[in-house]
């Protein structure tokens, strides 16, 4: 499945200052950034970028929620590989899985 890298996208980081951010959401900014995993820090951190600061307290919960998560497990399911958990499988995942589609190659 190809999805995950957006061909000609730079693979720098954050596009985004996080200094318009309200502490919580600049920590959840960074750590969407650092994940390990660079396919983790592409897909997390771009949506980061979006959307972030647009998100409701109960999603940036949800989000925070995610960030939790092992990346292999995530990896795993972005690609559908495995099924979402409870209570990961939220609106805001299908958010960010159907953004990673509409960026894929």
């Amino acid at each position: 499945m190809r999805f995950l890298i957006v061909k000609g996208t730079k693979m720098t980081g954050t596009t985004r200052s996080s200094a318009d951010l309200a502490p919580r959401r600049r920590r959840s900014l960074i750590r969407a950034w650092r994940r390990g995993m660079r396919e983790m820090d592409l897909v997390l951190g771009g949506f980061a970028d979006t959307y972030l600061d647009s998100l409701t307290e109960e999603e940036l919960a949800a989000f925070e929620a995610l960030l939790e998560v092992p990346d292999v497990t995530l990896l795993s399911w972005i690609t559908g590989e495995a099924t979402v958990k409870p209570p990961h499988d939220t609106p805001l995942f299908e958010r960010i899985r159907a953004t990673c589609r509409t960026s894929a190659v």
